[in-house]
């Protein structure tokens, strides 16, 4: 008898976790369902966007309103280089944390993503943690997803959701956030002409360089041409120390007159960027890396010479004379070999320049 009952607990019990699990699967196709409706009319808002007679700026508004109100995400924001600096385009955040979301491009956290064209996801475990990119905004956001823009495999900028509580993506449908993405990408390439747009992501404006963000795209299409090139970093060592002591309007000048110096004396089958900051990065297409050294040697000690005059915005002392600096500048070269990975080879050069300040040349 107790066997028997036993034997009709267990039958109950299986029943119950079939039942319990059929209810679940249904309850699970229904929310799938009922996401994909939301999605393909999303699509269909999208569609109707990019076909209307309105500007790049009100086509960039009305994807980002239709995504938050759609999708009851948070906050969400895209930001686009314009050849000066990274901009907020669309955002529903308030604006007192727009600085902080127009430099996400210079937090560690996001630099893989950026590299790798892939979308990178952050969460905060508890409501008492901040994302490590926030700063005087805690509380704000408790997770976030990060989708690199690129338009013709440059770099150009970069859309971000965030929401309010801990994991709040984690089950979020992804495939319709690149989609998402890919709109946007279609809209920045209508921007009047595509002229228009390389200048707007590839020009830096102290230097008048293509920025790093080209090295990666369009001048790799150059640089691998040739099985292997020489690669060089050159870092003016006390840019810091002019902007804080003299000015930063004299740091502008010596970035601009390095940049011209370098320009005219490089072949133009070369590839020339501004890097990051203070420093400078060159392909020498084809190049021997003990060529390139003897060289380089050459122009270190020529641009240690170049007389740079203070900025207007110096307020010298009352018997100072016209104030003049001089860059210094550290230099590291090395071998790239076609097929292999270019940022890889830069980020062993930017970590071997930044491991001192002293103005030394050397190859590795």
């Amino acid at each position: 008898m107790i066997i028997a009952t036993i034997v009709v607990l267990v039958i109950i019990v299986l029943a119950l976790v079939i039942y319990n699990y059929s209810v679940h699967k249904k309850i699970e196709t229904y929310s799938n369902l009922n996401q994909r409706i939301t999605s393909l009319n999303v699509l269909q808002e999208f569609m109707k966007t990019l076909g209307e007679n309105s500007s790049i700026q009100e086509k960039l508004e009305s994807i980002n309103d239709i995504l938050i109100s759609k999708y009851s995400i948070k906050y969400s924001t895209i930001v686009v280089f314009d050849g000066a600096q990274y901009v907020v385009k669309a955002s529903n955040v308030d604006r007192r944390h727009w600085n902080t979301l127009k430099n996400l491009q210079n937090d560690p956290v996001f630099g893989d993503s950026i590299k790798t064209a892939t979308p990178k996801y952050v969460t905060v475990e508890n409501e008492n943690e901040k994302l490590p990119y926030q700063k005087m905004e805690f509380g704000r956001a408790k997770c976030a997803m990060f989708f690199p823009l690129y338009v013709d495999n440059v770099y150009i900028g970069y859309w971000i959701i965030e929401g309010s509580i801990p994991h709040e993506f984690d089950h979020i449908d992804t495939t319709i956030l690149e989609v998402v993405r890919n709109n946007i990408v279609t809209i920045l390439k209508t921007v009047e002409n595509q002229s228009t747009i390389e200048n707007i992501v590839r020009d830096d404006l102290y230097s008048g360089l293509k920025s790093e963000e080209y090295l990666y795209g369009e001048g790799k299409k150059t640089i691998d041409k040739f099985t292997t090139s020489a690669i060089c970093l050159f870092k003016i060592t006390n840019l810091p120390d002019i902007n804080t002591q003299i000015s930063r309007k004299t740091g502008d000048n010596v970035i601009t007159e390095i940049s011209k110096f370098m320009k005219a004396n490089l072949a133009k089958d070369y590839v020339f960027v501004r890097y990051m900051g203070p420093k400078f990065a060159i392909v020498f297409s084809g190049a021997d890396k003990n060529g390139v050294y003897s060289f380089m040697e050459d122009m270190k000690n020529k641009m240690e010479k170049i007389d740079i005059y203070a900025g207007e915005d110096y307020v010298p002392e009352e018997d100072e004379d016209v104030v003049i600096v001089n860059p210094k500048v550290r230099v590291v070269i090395s071998t790239y070999y076609k097929g292999t990975a270019l940022d890889g080879a830069f980020k062993k050069l930017e970590e071997y320049i930044d491991s001192s300040d002293e103005n030394t040349i050397s190859k590795i």
